[in-house]
């Protein structure tokens, strides 16, 4: 029998009460990076060893981290938000296919503001994070918000401080949407940041604006829900000022054209649509074509499998978004096509 360990790098969401210690065996599957998806990968280890005994020992410790793991064949697989090229795959002989999708979402700790109420742009967000605009009362902040009391505190920018790939979504949308970030900082799992303080992982950031006055900063959905913190409605492509939920995340996803994109290499962010989240993105998984380990390999599909036709509830639960059935079939096709067992 196989034991489940998930272990979180820095910080505990909610769901992280579910990691177990006990010791790893040879057959175990192990798999390491994306701290974006772990709230859910976490709900479907959970579920899947008590369902069938078996699991795995997943480590949350970013999107670059995750990569480097993979690539050093230390793991059974890599989880990265930054999805790698067709060509990178091919170099390297991995094999990559999106698992689900979620959103980013900015978060604030401003006294009095409450979850949604504040409203930023993406131009506005993007001169937060270059040091331009440094008060919450600044005027281009209170034209968006002419009903909220804004206090003329200084913000404290909070950003990741490890190679991320919810860093690469975020920045990817701010050089979409803001000319000045796009020359000066770029896009990127880890880029020169213009202003603030980096903290580790999802959960550190999460920690991080949580217990800072005045703050901003970004993170996947599910931990602003399960940490309580307040994020803030966007305005999107199409003009209009948007909440995050499940149907602004679909409405994003919708027009992902996933059957012509080679290796699944698809950026979610600035979608088209009056109802589409502007930073909605996709948390992938990479194996390697010729696995060093073939039963722990095997074992890895098993869960996977078993998260795309069972999980898909626990994932709507998180607000993630679960592959459409018509992706999944064509992913189940790769790892036979691509994957020697």
């Amino acid at each position: 029998m196989n034991f489940f360990r998930v272990v979180a790098a820095a910080g505990l969401v909610a769901t992280s009460a579910a990691a177990f210690s006990v010791p790893a065996k040879a057959a175990d599957v192990t798999g390491a990076g994306a701290t974006f998806p772990f709230p859910v990968y976490s709900k479907w280890a959970d579920a899947y060893k008590k369902e069938t005994g078996n699991g795995l020992n997943y480590q949350s410790i970013g999107s670059g981290a995750g990569i480097k793991q993979i690539l050093a064949k230390t793991v059974t697989f890599g989880a990265t938000d930054a999805p790698l090229k067709a060509d990178k795959l091919q170099k390297d002989g991995l094999v990559q296919w999106p698992m689900v999708m979620g959103a980013i979402v900015p978060v604030v700790n401003v006294e009095g503001v409450k979850p949604g109420e504040m409203v930023l742009s993406g131009e506005l967000l993007g001169d937060i994070y270059l040091g331009k605009v440094t008060k919450w009362n600044d005027p281009m902040i209170a034209k968006l918000n002419p009903g909220v009391k804004l206090p003329s505190a200084p913000i404290a920018v909070v950003h990741r401080s490890d190679g991320s790939g919810t860093s690469f979504n975020f920045t990817n949308y701010l050089s979409k949407v803001n000319a000045e970030w796009k020359s000066k900082v770029g896009e990127g799992t880890a880029v020169e940041w213009p202003a603030g303080v980096g903290a580790k992982g999802n959960e550190g950031v999460s920690g991080n604006v949580g217990q800072t006055k005045n703050s901003i900063g970004y993170v996947e959905y599910a931990y602003a829900k399960q940490n309580k913190l307040t994020y803030v409605a966007l305005v999107n492509k199409a003009g209009e000022a948007v909440q995050p939920t499940i149907a602004s995340f679909q409405a994003a996803a919708a027009s992902a054209d996933w059957a012509h994109s080679p290796g699944y290499y698809v950026i979610l962010t600035d979608q088209p649509g009056e109802t589409s989240w502007p930073i909605t993105a996709a948390t992938f998984i990479l194996m390697h074509n010729e696995p060093a380990d073939k039963a722990a390999s095997a074992e890895a599909i098993k869960f996977f499998k078993w998260a795309f036709e069972k999980g898909g509830r626990m994932a709507e639960e998180l607000d993630y978004i679960p592959m459409p059935d018509s992706v999944v079939e064509q992913i189940k096709k790769t790892w036979t096509s691509e994957i020697k067992s």
